[in-house]
């Protein structure tokens, strides 16, 4: 069990990784064309059909880029697809979802002081609500508030603030981030599967037919992809916010995460209006520090669970009725508990790390895994080891794990 216990450490790691290797492609490839679309510019050396054209320099040579908003006279035998990227981002972040927040549920994804649920009712409510977010999306977008930009921006708006707050009555602060994370980017990744892409298929097949090509497509793909553009700082920033307590640990997470969606927008707004030369919003920076005040300012509210008891996990049981758990309660208390609690007594810490209480004996079996992981197998724990933990202490709570995971 405690090689398992290894493995599925380093499997989390494989999975995020990938994720982030992904998630980097993806982002990069986006950004990256939404700059070279706003930046084209139209020349009288432009061919028939062209809509504009960008000269670029890098990597020691020149690119000459041309655009066709329906498509050329003549369609090129390989044509390059920026489709995998987005698949891969979501599919290695589903994966590790399933791993840290499904298999973990008792301790990452169910506050039962917010909604006491089996563990497999919180994993469909976590799936549903992320399906349901992308039908809800695609309604809007294909009903009469579509045809606004800003009405359907308002409206989208308004869907995910509404979801911020659900999502808050049902998981720990920690896994609604995330959520907001995982809702937010299933509807790029679908964006780019169920739409872009698809629509991009008809036209070349109406080429490759001799058809002339609809623009409406076109159109609709370009408005899906702006989306795209401005939901992405967002989804990092959810991603990013589970190592971040202050973020969602906080009464007002709900309302962190709306504006995150606004501030977000602002600074993708200032690099939109830059890169298609229409001048230089110097209002948004106002804007955007203002509003990250203002998170701040709500992130010093009433913290969650502070005052609660812990409940024990389904897996604590062992690990409280193993033979050497009072002498590694004891090392926890000493060592790691002076951070790991609410109200930090450590100069400097004014928030337990992650938002992890190790000051009770539930607490304490709840977290045994990672403590053997952070603190036993590893020595990342306590930082620079501070509170100076000895190799006996160390090999203490690995012999307590192993205790409780036979």
């Amino acid at each position: 069990m405690t090689d398992l216990a290894i493995f599925w450490e380093w499997l989390s790691f494989a999975a995020r990784w990938t994720h982030v290797i992904t998630a980097i492609a993806w982002i990069g490839s986006s950004f990256y064309f939404i700059a070279l679309d706003l930046g084209l510019r139209k020349t009288p050396s432009l061919p028939p059909l062209a809509h504009g054209e960008e000269w670029q320099v890098h990597g020691g040579g020149f690119y000459h880029i041309q655009k066709y908003l329906v498509a050329p006279d003549f369609l090129p035998e390989h044509l390059t697809w920026f489709k995998w990227e987005s698949y891969f981002t979501w599919l290695s972040g589903f994966v590790l979802l399933a791993i840290v927040y499904y298999v973990g549920a008792d301790l990452f994804l169910i506050d039962r002081h917010v909604l006491d649920v089996p563990n497999w009712v919180a994993i469909l409510i976590s799936v549903g609500s992320i399906v349901l977010g992308w039908l809800v999306y695609d309604g809007l977008c294909k009903s009469p508030i579509g045809n606004s930009t800003g009405g359907l921006m308002v409206a989208l708006f308004a869907v995910l603030t509404a979801m911020g707050w659900a999502y808050t009555q049902v998981f720990t602060g920690r896994a609604a981030m995330l959520h907001m994370g995982a809702f937010t980017a299933t509807i790029m990744a679908a964006n780019v599967a169920m739409v872009i892409i698809p629509n991009q298929k008809i036209v070349v097949a109406d080429l490759k037919a001799g058809r002339v090509p609809d623009a409406k497509y076109g159109k609709i793909a370009k408005q899906r992809s702006l989306h795209n553009n401005y939901l992405t700082l967002p989804v990092i920033f959810f991603m990013l916010s589970i190592h971040y307590p202050l973020a969602f640990a906080t009464e007002w997470n709900w309302i962190i995460a709306a504006l995150i969606f606004l501030e977000g927008a602002i600074i993708r707004h200032w690099f939109n209006t830059r890169h298609a030369r229409k001048g230089n919003p110097r209002w948004t920076w106002l804007a955007a520090i203002v509003i990250f005040i203002v998170i701040a300012w709500l992130s010093s509210g009433p913290k969650l669970g502070d005052a609660r008891e812990p409940i024990a996990t389904a897996s604590a049981a062992p690990f409280l009725e193993a033979e050497h758990f009072a002498a590694a309660r004891d090392t926890v208390l000493a060592r790691c508990s002076m951070c790991h609690t609410a109200d930090p007594a450590w100069e400097g810490v004014y928030q337990a790390p992650k938002d992890v209480h190790l000051d009770g004996d539930i607490a304490i079996a709840n977290h045994a895994r990672a403590i053997a992981l952070q603190a036993g197998y590893s020595h990342a724990m306590p930082p620079g080891n501070v509170t100076e933990m000895t190799d006996e202490e160390r090999a203490l709570l690995v012999a307590w794990f192993r205790e409780g995971s036979q």
